[in-house]
């Protein structure tokens, strides 16, 4: 398999760190993780471990990136667990500018992934609720997205568009493929108009992560060290922030053979991530009853948007992860006092 993630050249790298007052570098290494068109190095100095990266084009639109620095400053003046910033020598830029290509320096933290464990679970909920309550008040001039999975035209299109994506040679009968996907639109266009009558949209909209999911957090001896990748930062309810959450946290996978995943999610780790939330940041009567409706329109729109631009999931085949979230989707339904009652609801 060839290897098509882009890279610095050397010229440029050269000239861009000249920027910084890293100190004596010792060791450059490449990072190659995240998004093949943003390479990254791992600088190692007298001063420390730092982070080096160019943004990729589509994610080097000025203004946002300067929005998402300020909610990086913001949450680091107040002790949120992330990578600091580095400023640039001259002038202490959050960002360095250079032949139209935006480039960020920052701490390096030393972390793993997600474990799966309790504890870790509790404080990636625990750390979500200190991210809204830190935000609750933040402002800027920037006018950020509002869309999200809830209630989005796009998401009630792709699940149409589902049909025709299909592979031909592993596409279902027209009743078997109609009946999973009608199932999914009637579930979604429900939890919309449930979450809808609770009172969703009357309630007050900040600043949220809008990705919240185990890949965006770093853990060390099961505590979040810090949480990566505010792109998708944005103004909503702080509940479609953290239903999703709380999903991302205590969905059930398994084998390649999505037939064997299980429906039921993992209430323990689902009580906990709740419960870490909460710790800091009380959740309303009203927003645990919203939650699992949220829940259930956040699966099917991760799910049906990937497949009805490719007809797969990444590696898996569409058909096969749509009959499961079709699983997953009713057994939250059929499930809704028992979540309640782990809610504290």
């Amino acid at each position: 398999m060839s290897d098509d993630r882009e890279r610095f050249g050397t010229e440029e790298l050269a000239i861009c760190l000249s920027h910084y007052d890293v100190g004596v570098i010792e060791k450059i290494k490449e990072f190659p993780r995240g998004s093949r068109r943003a390479p990254k190095v791992v600088l190692a100095t007298d001063k420390g471990k730092f982070l080096f990266k160019r943004r990729a084009k589509g994610k080097d639109d000025l203004a946002k990136v300067a929005f998402t620095h300020q909610i990086q400053l913001s949450l680091a003046s107040q002790s949120f667990p992330l990578p600091h910033l580095i400023g640039t020598r001259r002038d202490n830029n959050s960002m360095l500018v250079r032949k139209g290509r935006i480039y960020e320096m920052f701490e390096y933290i030393a972390g793993g992934g997600y474990d799966g464990s309790l504890d870790s679970t509790y404080h990636a909920g625990q750390s979500l609720g200190l991210y809204h309550k830190l935000l609750q008040d933040f402002h800027s001039d920037y006018k950020p997205p509002t869309g999200s999975y809830h209630g989005a035209s796009a998401i009630r299109q792709a699940i149409r568009n589902t049909v025709g994506s299909l592979p031909m040679e592993t596409r279902p009968t027209k009743d078997v493929l109609t009946s999973i996907v009608d199932a999914l639109k009637e579930a979604y266009v429900t939890c919309t108009k449930k979450s809808d009558e609770i009172g969703l949209n009357e309630w007050g909209e900040q600043i949220v992560h809008g990705d919240w999911h185990p890949g965006n957090m770093l853990f060390r001896d099961r505590h979040v060290v810090a949480v990566i990748d505010y792109d998708a930062a944005r103004l909503q309810q702080r509940v479609i922030d953290f239903a999703n959450g709380a999903l991302q946290f205590s969905i059930i996978g398994g084998s390649e053979d999505l037939n064997k995943w299980p429906d039921y999610l993992d209430e323990s780790r689902f009580k906990r991530f709740i419960r870490g939330y909460d710790s800091v940041n009380v959740i309303s009567k009203a927003e645990i009853q919203v939650a699992p409706y949220l829940m259930c329109e956040a699966m099917i729109a991760e799910a049906v948007l990937p497949i009805a631009a490719t007809g797969s999931f990444g590696r898996m085949e569409g058909f096969p992860f749509l009959q499961m979230v079709d699983r997953k989707v009713k057994w939250i339904l059929s499930n809704l006092d028992e979540l309640y009652a782990a809610m504290g609801g």
